[in-house]
C-alpha cells in the first residue's frame, strides 16, 4: 500500500501519518525503487492503534509510552491518568454550566446588566439601584463595582456586595452630591458637606486605611478617575467611617468595663 492507501483504510491523513512517521510513532517502511513508501499489514495494524490511542485524548508522548510497553501495563496507566483528567474536566464544566444558568435566565428575560457578565451578587446590587439619571459618577461608580466583581477574591466580593446594598437607597442623593464636584476645588465647601452624606450611609464594614496618592493599585485607579474636588469627599468620608468605627469600638469597650464593674461590686457586696 502506498501512504494515500494506508491512510484511507485506516481513517486517517496521509499529512497525519506523515507527521506520525516525524514524531517516531510509525516507523518508515521500506520503499520501493521508484521511491514510494511501501506499507503492509503490520503498518496499518500500528496505524489504527496510534490512531485509537489518540481518539482517546492520548497525546503523543503519551501513545509513544504505551507503543513502548509491549505488555500494556503502561496503557493501564496512562489511560488511568486520562479518565482522572476527564473527570476533573467534566466537574469544571459542571460547575461552569451552574454559574452560567441564572446569567442566561437573566439575559433571556433582559435584565442581564450591562457590564455583565457579572456576580450574582453584583446583579442584585445594581437592581437595587434601580434606573439611575444621568450622572458621571453614577457611570464611575458602576465600573468601579465591576471591576471589584472581576477582581476580588469569591468571599471579599460578596461581604462588599452585602455591604454595598446599604447605600444603594441614597444613590441618587449621593451622586448628585459628588457630581456637583466635577468642577470645584479641592476646599469647596460643598466637599465637607457630600463627605459626611456619603459616611452617613456608609456601613462601618466598609471602612478601611487608605493608601496614600501615589501608592499605586486599585486605589489609585480609582481616585485618578474622579475630579480632585471628588477623590477629597470621597477620601474624607472613609476617613469618618473609619473615626465613628473606632468611637463606637471605644464606648463599647467602656461601657462593658462598667458592666464589669458594676457586676464585681454587686458580688463584693
Amino acid at each position: 500500500m502506498r501512504i494515500g492507501e494506508i491512510a484511507a483504510l485506516v481513517g486517517v491523513t496521509p499529512r497525519a501519518v506523515r507527521h506520525y512517521h516525524q514524531s517516531g510513532l510509525l516507523p518508515e517502511p521500506a520503499r520501493r525503487a521508484n521511491g514510494y513508501r511501501e506499507y503492509g499489514v503490520r503498518d496499518a495494524v500500528l496505524l489504527a492503534r496510534i490512531r485509537r490511542l489518540t481518539e482517546l485524548g492520548l497525546g503523543l508522548d503519551e501513545v509513544r509510552d504505551v507503543l513502548a510497553d509491549d505488555e500494556g501495563r503502561g496503557l493501564v496507566e496512562v489511560l488511568e491518568e486520562l479518565e482522572a483528567d476527564l473527570a476533573r474536566q467534566e466537574a469544571v464544566i459542571r460547575e461552569r454550566r451552574e454559574r452560567l444558568a441564572p446569567l442566561l435566565a437573566e439575559a433571556r428575560a433582559g435584565r442581564l446588566p450591562a457590564e455583565g457578565p457579572v456576580s450574582p451578587e453584583l446583579a442584585a446590587l445594581l437592581a437595587g439601584l434601580g434606573e439611575l439619571p444621568e450622572s458621571p459618577m453614577a457611570a464611575k461608580d458602576r465600573e468601579i463595582l465591576a471591576l471589584l466583581d472581576a477582581v476580588a477574591p469569591e468571599d471579599e466580593r460578596a461581604r462588599l456586595m452585602e455591604l454595598m446594598r446599604d447605600v444603594a437607597g441614597s444613590a441618587r442623593e449621593l451622586y448628585g452630591l459628588l457630581d456637583a464636584l466635577a468642577d470645584a476645588a479641592p476646599d469647596d465647601p460643598r466637599v465637607e458637606e457630600a463627605a459626611r452624606a456619603l459616611a452617613a450611609v456608609l456601613p462601618d464594614g466598609i471602612a478601611v486605611e487608605l493608601p496614600p496618592e501615589g501608592a499605586g493599585g486599585l486605589a489609585d485607579t480609582f481616585f485618578a478617575d474622579l475630579a480632585p474636588a471628588q477623590s477629597t469627599a470621597v477620601r474624607r468620608a472613609v476617613d469618618l467611617v473609619a473615626t465613628r468605627r473606632a468611637e463606637d469600638g471605644t464606648a463599647a469597650e467602656d461601657g462593658t468595663a462598667a458592666e464589669d464593674g458594676t457586676e464585681r461590686g454587686e458580688a463584693d457586696r
